[in-house]
């Protein structure tokens, strides 16, 4: 134990560092953290620039230290708030003062996004328009570096049904294996009406592979037999995405 009641910290750990400089923080720190809830409790995020935002969120995961600096840096590297939330845990690890809580700290921010829109849409009138499906799926899997196959599982008034997202196949960059079967007996299973197909494309290109126009009227046939509605079948990627339906494909 070190003087002063403080326990012996290697700083050139991250964590370690992390706390020590929280220890260090200063009153005008405080003071300028205080002003910036404040502001946002007043106009929300309106009026705050792009950093002030990520500042914000830092402040959440480190708790007094100086966060201006290390939120600027975010900005510089991603771009956007959009571009730090989508970003590899290894890569926001790299920028300086972020250390190794605060990545972890973003990432369940982001998680908590997504599950929160999808609970939006379960209680949603209707889920047969495209964006919203649009903008849960870009943020759920449109970033990622691996191929996912998702389904949502509606029900006759086109409502998500609860808990009603699955994945059902996870592959490599470029391909995820999805059978027929898998995906009417998970829809029969939770007995829904209608499902939505979605996958991303890890390389940007939205556009429909031969395979995935296959794949898309396989399960279109299969859930014909079983009385089960395809409503779209949705490609994404981080900023773009293709519907079937809107394509005359279904």
């Amino acid at each position: 134990m070190a003087k002063g009641g403080l326990p012996r910290c290697d700083t050139s750990n991250e964590t370690c560092a992390e706390a020590f400089a929280v220890s260090r923080a200063t009153p005008h720190q405080a003071g300028h953290r205080q002003r910036l809830r404040e502001r946002f409790l007043k106009t929300g995020l309106q009026g705050l620039a792009d950093y002030e935002v990520v500042e914000l969120l830092l402040t959440l995961a480190i708790p007094r230290s100086d966060v201006k600096q290390p939120a600027k840096a975010l900005i510089a590297k991603f771009g956007s708030l959009r571009g730090i939330l989508d970003a590899p845990l290894e890569a926001v690890q790299q920028v300086p003062g972020i250390g190794a809580v605060t990545p972890v700290a973003l990432q369940i921010i982001r998680a908590t996004a997504v599950l929160y829109l999808q609970q939006c849409g379960e209680g949603r009138e209707s889920l047969a328009e495209l964006e919203p499906l649009a903008d849960f799926w870009r943020m759920r899997v449109g970033a990622l570096a691996h191929e996912v196959f998702e389904v949502a599982f509606l029900d006759s008034a086109y409502r998500l049904l609860r808990d009603g997202v699955e994945t059902l196949e996870e592959g490599t960059i470029d391909r995820a294996a999805v059978y027929p079967r898998r995906v009417l007996e998970a829809a029969l299973r939770r007995r829904a009406y209608a499902i939505v197909l979605a996958h991303n494309h890890p390389n940007g290109d939205v556009a429909p592979t031969e395979q995935d126009k296959l794949l898309t009227r396989a399960i279109v046939l299969a859930a014909e037999a079983v009385q089960v509605r395809v409503h779209d079948h949705l490609i994404v990627s981080t900023n773009e995405v293709f519907s079937f339906r809107t394509a005359s494909l279904l």
